[in-house]
């Protein structure tokens, strides 16, 4: 099956409340990636992935509902994309286990999510272990010509195209394309209420999606240096919402006067979020959307993926 456009691929993790730090450092820019028409995307809720940290039936099918949730109430448009369970399509877990057999340990070692675990002396599951191997299958199988991510995620975009030309080398054939890594521009670093980046590790986070109270209470929460005239920690977050002109009279007129600084910046978030909470209120209402969504992406990632997956077998001698 060809695709008129080139493809983009992108897997979102269902395992946690999201921030405005996930929505400015990443979320927006992938959104507006995807309007623009250049591309045919496929974006899947990676659940097999996050078996690695998320054991509970449950909290697995109420995040996978949240995360397709947020992305739509952002503005991702359902019908400019292929939105999909990975543990719906069975082509991925097949891959991967093809993709095992051609793979070292030493070389998976290399990977900085294990070195990361191992650092820290935890226990390592297989998964974490071989996590990279699923995501080249997950990247591999739809012809992905970009994969957007960020500049510290690039080796995952080398290990996928590591593993299709061993792939293609091995079985003398050219069945996978080489994909390339979209670093997107301008991705904000954005500061925790405690300066530090924003983190759900750091317990600094202000929700994407709260309620007015919850907001003030993360909004007063931030950090303040009392020593110069400016809250940084506080004008670092409002500057994503109000151009610096606009907030240079702002923080003039309130100057050292934290406590209205941060009811400003409260205000502004208020306002800058209340179409995309209210949009993702909306979509709670319905959830059967959200599963019907799901399916149709379910039947074409299906047919894509299985087609390569059928080049595969051939390749390697199980089909013929």
């Amino acid at each position: 099956m060809t695709n008129a456009k080139p493809v983009l691929v992108s897997g979102v993790k269902p395992t946690g409340d999201l921030h405005i730090g996930n929505y400015f450092g990443a979320m927006r820019q992938f959104v507006e990636l995807t309007k623009e028409g250049k591309y045919r995307p496929y974006i899947f809720v990676a659940d097999y992935h996050a078996l690695n940290t998320m054991q509970d039936a449950e909290e697995m099918r109420a995040r996978t509902l949240e995360v397709v949730m947020a992305y739509l109430a952002i503005g991702l448009d359902p019908n400019d994309v292929v939105f999909f369970k990975q543990s719906d399509v069975p082509t991925h877990t097949e891959l991967c286990w093809i993709f095992d057999t051609i793979t070292t340990m030493p070389y998976l070692m290399r990977a900085h999510a294990f070195k990361d675990a191992e650092a820290k002396n935890k226990e390592i599951c297989v998964g974490t272990f071989n996590y990279p191997m699923l995501m080249a299958a997950d990247i591999l199988l739809y012809d992905a010509d970009v994969v957007p991510v960020g500049a510290d995620q690039k080796q995952h975009i080398e290990i996928a195209r590591d593993t299709a030309e061993k792939f293609n080398r091995t079985f003398k054939t050219e069945t996978f394309k080489l994909p390339e890594p979209y670093i997107m521009p301008d991705v904000a670093v954005v500061p925790g209420t405690d300066g530090r980046k924003m983190s759900k590790s750091y317990n600094n986070v202000i929700p994407l999606f709260c309620s007015r109270d919850e907001l003030t209470k993360a909004v007063m929460s931030i950090v303040t240096d009392s020593s110069g005239e400016r809250p940084e920690n506080v004008y670092a977050l409002h500057k994503l919402v109000r151009s610096e002109q606009e907030l240079e009279q702002v923080y003039a007129q309130h100057n050292g006067n934290y406590k209205a600084l941060k009811e400003t910046l409260i205000q502004d978030l208020y306002n800058y979020f209340a179409p995309i909470n209210a949009k993702y209120e909306e979509l709670k209402k319905d959830p059967s959307a959200i599963y019907d969504l799901l399916e149709k992406g379910k039947i074409e990632a299906r047919a894509v993926s299985e087609a390569k997956m059928e080049e595969v077998r051939k390749a390697i001698g199980v089909a013929n």
